[in-house]
């Protein structure tokens, strides 16, 4: 998918049907979204075998998009800006809820046996999972602690998969002003992952 002006343009469209009450764009706008999103989660699946043993990339992609669509339903994004913002929040939620879900000590991936025959106890000493998977949680979390300008770029880059030239075209502005955005993330990110404040 082209991340550049002419995607921009198609969401703008998309936007503005919708908000005329073309049912058809609403479809457009979740496989607008939906190629992103499958994208984010095969990466972010890719890592954790044990909650792919649960929930495969479609899975989480189908619960993610049902997000976006039940926010849909309350808001009517007015920008591309304001759908990005809106679909990265769900993205985003529902990755955090998926990692409690399977990182608890009452999940079913926590007592279930490996294919290896290795038990699920044993299996915990996996330096990916299950403290891994806390820890992937918390950062969903705490990148919603960033400041709004930051946690955008952020969104948009890491969440959307944009490029950081895209991100400046959707948000309006040069493309210095996002990679100084984008690098103040990545280091509010590294404080807040070392317990110390935020500037």
């Amino acid at each position: 998918m082209s991340d550049g002006p002419t995607n921009t343009t198609a969401i703008t469209d998309h936007l503005s049907r919708f908000r005329r009450g073309d049912a058809g764009a609403l479809n457009d706008l979740i496989a607008q979204a939906g190629e992103r999103l499958r994208a984010l989660a095969r990466r972010m699946l890719r890592d954790y075998p044990r909650v792919r043993r649960w929930s495969q990339t479609d899975d989480v992609l189908q619960s993610a998009l049902m997000r976006l669509c039940r926010a849909l339903e309350q808001v009517r994004p007015a920008t591309p800006r304001d759908f990005y913002a809106l679909a990265t929040a769900q993205v985003r939620r529902e990755l955090i809820d998926l990692a409690r879900h399977h990182a608890g000590p009452e999940s079913a991936a926590a007592h279930h046996e490996s294919t290896g025959g290795r038990p699920a106890a044993d299996a915990a000493s996996d330096p990916h999972e299950p403290a891994a998977l806390a820890d992937w949680g918390e950062f969903h979390e705490q990148v919603a602690a960033l400041p709004d300008e930051q946690r955008e770029v952020f969104g948009l880059v890491f969440y959307q998969g944009l490029t950081q030239d895209a991100a400046a075209d959707v948000l309006g502005v040069g493309l210095r002003t996002v990679q100084r955005r984008w690098q103040a993330a990545l280091l509010g990110l590294h404080r807040l992952r070392k317990g110390e404040p935020l500037e």
